[in-house]
C-alpha cells in the first residue's frame, strides 16, 4: 500500500511524501548516541528533561501480576517517551537469568514502566543540562524475572 496522497483530480503522482528520515527526536538522539560510543565524551553536553515516573493503577489491577510496582521513579531523559524507555532498560531482562520470554526475543517490552495504564510521566524539570541519561532517584528491582534454576 502506497502512502502517496493525491490532492485534486489532476495532480501528479510523484511517489514521494514530505517525511523526512533522521529528523525525528528520538532518531536525532540515536545517531548522537551511535557517534558517542568509544568516544570520551559522557554525554553531558546534552541538555536532558527530569521525568517522574508515578504508579497509577490500583494496586488490585490484575496487570500488576505481568509487571511488578517499582514505586516512584525520577529519571533523566530527552522525551517521556525515552524516560520510560530509561526505567525499562534498569529491569532485569530475561537474557541475564536462566529464563525465558513468552512473546519477544527480550521481556523488556513487558515493563510495567512502559503500560500507560499502570504508570504515568509527568515532566518535572525541562532542559536541565550536566545530567546524565537515567535513573537519578528510586530503586528499581531485580526480582521481575523468576529463574527456572531451582
Amino acid at each position: 500500500m502506497s502512502n502517496v496522497v493525491r490532492n485534486g483530480e489532476n495532480a501528479t503522482n510523484n511517489a514521494t511524501t514530505s517525511n523526512t528520515f533522521g529528523k525525528s527526536v528520538e532518531s536525532q538522539a540515536q545517531m548522537d548516541d551511535a557517534a558517542q560510543t568509544g568516544s570520551h565524551d559522557l554525554g553531558f553536553g546534552e541538555k536532558l528533561n527530569l521525568y517522574r515516573l508515578e504508579p497509577i493503577a490500583a494496586p488490585d489491577d490484575p496487570r500488576w501480576d505481568n509487571a511488578p510496582s517499582h514505586g516512584i521513579l525520577v529519571v533523566a531523559a530527552r522525551t517521556s517517551g525515552d524516560a520510560r524507555i530509561v526505567a525499562s532498560a534498569a529491569e532485569l531482562d530475561f537474557m541475564e537469568v536462566d529464563a525465558a520470554p513468552a512473546d519477544d526475543v527480550t521481556t523488556i517490552n513487558a515493563s510495567a514502566f512502559r503500560d500507560d495504564k499502570l504508570y504515568t510521566v509527568i515532566e518535572i524539570e525541562h532542559g536541565r543540562a550536566g545530567l546524565q541519561r537515567g535513573i537519578i532517584e528510586g530503586t528499581v528491582s531485580v526480582d521481575t524475572i523468576i529463574s527456572v534454576q531451582v
